[in-house]
């Protein structure tokens, strides 16, 4: 049997170390921003890449035979029965502008199946965490999702590819649908914090298209503990997810353009 709480312990005290990294250039004016690919809307910084570099060690440290999948790096020796699924700093435009919404994001997959979710919004002071089959946790306590039943008292959240600029396939048409429909909807800029937001109850949905896998790996076991429900809406634009509770995807997903 294997002992996932250990493995858990560890992303904690990993995710709090990354997180006093990501505080110590929070707003220092330090960041050397640089855009991938020549697009000013998908940016790196220092921060990045010195809290990438503290995660690959800190499990290379303990772990060498685990592997890692990380936005900067890539895959690390992907044959490992365990991978570690990790965004070193989920949100960079809102770090890089001084906005609080960033996080750092560690999953943990066992033969592909997440079984360790860690998500900490450092200078929040949010940590969310979920060990399969254990429940969902923020600060310690158990948290749930939603019980809102009527879309008109829904807040939601989105977010936008990072090739709008060229792409009309941008999320405007969906947002056009549904704006007219919720209470509000917001777009916070950090994909592992707006599906904890939804675990937590603290909104009530979010979708976004052309995520990738460490965008969301620790953060849809975490919903998925506290009751949320999820769902590939398209298969086109890399993970294009709905996250929800379980009364409020249902309205939501016929709103959600399939690509096709």
């Amino acid at each position: 049997m294997n002992d996932y709480n250990s493995l858990l312990l560890d992303a904690v005290q990993c995710a709090q170390e990354v997180g006093k990294i990501h505080l110590s250039y929070f707003r220092k004016g330090n960041l050397d921003v640089q855009a991938k690919h020549g697009n000013e809307s998908d940016i790196v910084t220092s921060a990045d890449k010195a809290s990438e570099a503290y995660i690959i060690n800190f499990i290379r440290a303990r772990y060498p035979d685990h592997s890692i999948l990380s936005e900067e790096a890539g895959e690390v020796d992907g044959s490992a029965e365990f991978q570690w699924v990790v965004d070193p700093l989920d949100g960079t435009t809102n770090f890089s502008s001084g906005l609080p919404e960033f996080n750092v994001s560690i999953g943990i997959r066992h033969n592909g199946v997440t079984v360790v979710g860690v998500v900490y919004a450092a200078y929040l002071g949010e940590l969310f965490h979920a060990v399969r089959g254990e429940g969902a946790f923020l600060n310690g306590e158990l948290i749930h999702c939603g019980s809102r039943q009527s879309l008109d008292r829904c807040v939601v959240a989105t977010g936008f590819p990072v090739d709008k600029d060229c792409n009309p396939d941008n999320n405007l048409d969906n947002v056009a649908r549904i704006l007219p429909q919720v209470r509000g909807l917001r777009r916070l800029g950090a994909a592992a914090v707006d599906i904890s937001y939804v675990a937590a109850g603290i909104l009530d949905a979010y979708w976004e298209l052309n995520l990738h896998e460490w965008d969301v790996c620790a953060g849809l076991l975490i919903a998925e503990e506290a009751g949320a429900k999820y769902h590939y809406f398209r298969d086109d634009r890399n993970i294009s997810v709905l996250v929800a509770s379980p009364q409020i995807l249902p309205q939501i997903l016929p709103l959600l353009s399939n690509g096709k």
